[in-house]
């Protein structure tokens, strides 16, 4: 069982705190790599929730190669950004705290799974799809130098 489905089997849907890691990955055009999302049918970075025992920098990378096929190095610690009022389609709620990386493909193709992830595409800035995670949205405004 992962510590999601462990830590939800014992709170059911009440908000709860977790950290993530994601990644902006940037092709040579100045776009980034985005993910429809299987579970919320919103577009994001590519990440997800750490499992125990794994750091923030093995979250990410773990979570990218699921959701896109690539293994990447970690080449920028952007900081944590903050998601205060997540809720997915089945009514689970959190606050979020995810750590954003900018990353560097070393191997591996894009891949869709169709369950995790419904799409992939490289987007630039002035047509980002709307992003429902603010967490994501805040960390690719901050990558974009577009920050208050």
């Amino acid at each position: 069982m992962d510590y999601v489905s462990y830590i939800r089997a014992m709170v059911g849907t009440n908000k709860i705190i977790m950290n993530a890691a994601a990644c902006i990955i940037p092709d040579g055009e100045n776009r980034i790599l985005l993910q429809l999302r299987g579970d919320d049918h919103f577009w994001s970075l590519p990440g997800g929730i750490m499992e125990l025992g794994e750091t923030l920098e093995d979250t990410c990378r773990r979570e990218v190669h699921e959701e896109t096929g690539l293994l990447v190095d970690l080449i920028q610690d952007l900081g944590p950004f903050i998601n205060p009022s997540k809720e997915w389609p089945n009514g689970d709620q959190a606050q979020i705290i995810c750590q954003v990386y900018v990353g560097r493909i070393k191997d591996g193709e894009l891949t869709i799974d169709g369950v995790e992830t419904l799409d992939l595409k490289y987007f630039a800035y002035e047509d980002l799809p709307p992003i429902d995670a603010v967490d994501h949205r805040k960390a690719i405004d901050s990558y974009y130098g577009q920050t208050d």
